[in-house]
């Protein structure tokens, strides 16, 4: 069977994918950048990469035997424009494209819309599945509240506020209720319904078994963790002072704090169906759903993770863009070393960052980071999703990678920390010699009065770093 993914490098996607392909299905996979492709499907036989934008298929045309279609599109976090606005155009589009084709059935993930008073981000998603509705092919609809697993943006904003915080001064809305699900369980309804025709142009509320409030999640995800922890919460805290306290206290940026805030004010309690029964799936409950997340994370088995979408940060550009290092209106710090083992320091390069920390003067680069998140930046936060892998377009603490070539040996990572200009880090290992090059290219007077302030802790921090790369442990 031929399957069309959409939203591919996205975090449900990244974990459909292995499913279906042991399923012996052939994917054609949607993505806006080669350059983000999965080194790991690079060469599969059974998959296609096609590029296409949804927010513009003039030139588009998708492959005439698809039989199913997941749609995977989200733009709720996006730093630029409309979100609601972008979801319709991106929806519609999908709609015109797949309509020209044998598609049978789109699958098509939403959010749980049962109250009265939604958020514009379950508005915008019952406007999707609305747009996406169509005589040509049968639309099922899986509608999830907050979703639990490794890497997904519920369980590591809820890890963060947990693991950091002993004593919680909180939002009311904290008292609010949902229904939340195990990432496990959304990946059984979305691969079960597959030309189920029970499931054709219906919609499904899936959830866990428990009705909790979010304090009662952030107590029970302590439980798990062994960590005891007291919560107050405050009536007056207005919407956008929760968004800040979201902001500084996680590894999410303002927009998507802005936005989960609107939405967390709203109950989301699933409404009972048959789906269960027709799919035989038993859903876990919150407190195993946990577990089993913290089960991937010390195996460094997490697949996926919000952090590496692009809309966890600024940086909404292709990655090519980025790749040519300018050199003109510059400026530079090169740094060089004589390599004593390759293959280790290559191994560091590859680990950098994240827990793993910079190699020297990490308390430096903690500050850079608190001072980033003060300026409204992503900070240092996000980390690493893999401790040891790297590949291009993840998120790298407060950097995005660029290139992340181990056959060539080199790292290219993007700044996206605030800043009066533009900055990359590169590492390189050529002929038994360490290449450590920074360039930042300065927007105004401001820009220039930024690197002359921070050149001389360059001295001490990347002086550190490179030597440490070279470092036979």
């Amino acid at each position: 069977m031929k399957i069309l993914i959409t939203g591919t490098t996205g975090y449900i996607a990244q974990r459909l994918i292995p499913l279906l392909l042991e399923a012996n299905h052939r994917l054609v996979c949607c993505i806006r950048d080669f350059n983000r492709t999965p080194y790991i499907y690079e060469n599969h036989p059974n998959i296609t990469f096609i590029k296409i934008d949804f927010l513009n298929i003039e030139t588009i045309q998708l492959p005439q035997d698809i039989d199913v279609a997941y749609y995977l599109i989200h733009s709720m976090s996006a730093s630029g424009g409309d979100f609601e606005k972008m979801e319709k155009i991106c929806a519609e589009n999908f709609k015109i494209l797949i309509e020209k084709t044998n598609c049978v059935q789109v699958v098509y993930l939403s959010g749980i819309v049962n109250n009265n008073t939604l958020s514009k981000h379950l508005q915008s998603r019952l406007c999707v599945e609305k747009t996406l509705q169509s005589e040509k092919y049968a639309l099922t609809t899986f509608r999830a509240g907050i979703i639990v697993g490794s890497g997904s943006a519920s369980f590591e904003i809820i890890r963060d506020i947990v693991e950091k915080l002993p004593l919680m001064i909180t939002p009311k809305w904290l008292n609010t209720k949902t229904q939340s699900i195990a990432i496990r369980d959304v990946l059984s309804y979305l691969t079960k319904t597959i030309l189920v025709k029970a499931t054709y142009n219906k919609s499904f509320d899936i959830f866990g078994p428990e009705i909790l409030t979010y304090k009662q999640m952030l107590l029970k995800f302590g439980a798990v963790r062994n960590l005891k922890r007291s919560i107050f919460t405050l009536p007056v805290l207005t919407p956008k002072l929760s968004s800040y306290w979201l902001y500084f206290v996680t590894s999410i940026s303002f927009n998507l704090a802005k936005a989960l805030v609107d939405s967390l004010k709203v109950e989301v309690i699933g409404k009972p169906s048959t789906i269960n029964e027709l799919l035989n799936i038993s859903p876990i409950p919150y407190e195993e759903s946990v577990a089993l997340a913290f089960q991937k994370i010390e195996q460094n088995a997490v697949i996926s993770s919000w952090k590496d979408a692009m809309s966890s940060g600024f940086f909404q550009n292709q990655l090519h863009d980025y790749i040519q290092v300018p050199s003109y209106g510059c400026f530079k710090d090169l740094r060089v070393r004589n390599i004593i083992d390759e293959k280790l320091t290559l191994e560091k390069i590859w680990s950098i960052g994240g827990k793993n920390g910079w190699y020297a003067f990490n308390w430096m680069w903690e500050l850079r980071g608190i001072v980033d998140k003060f300026f409204g930046g992503v900070g240092l936060r996000r980390g690493r999703t893999h401790q040891n892998e790297i590949q291009s377009g993840d998120s790298l603490d407060f950097w995005r990678v660029i290139l992340a070539d181990k056959q060539q040996k080199r790292l290219l990572l993007f700044a996206e920390m605030k800043l009066p200009g533009e900055a990359w880090l590169e590492f390189s290992i050529k002929k038994n010699k360490l290449y450590q090059r920074a360039v930042f290219r300065p927007k105004g007077v401001l820009g220039r009065i930024y690197w002359y302030a921070v050149s001389p802790f360059h001295v001490f921090v990347f002086n550190g770093m490179i030597d440490h790369l070279i470092k036979k442990d």
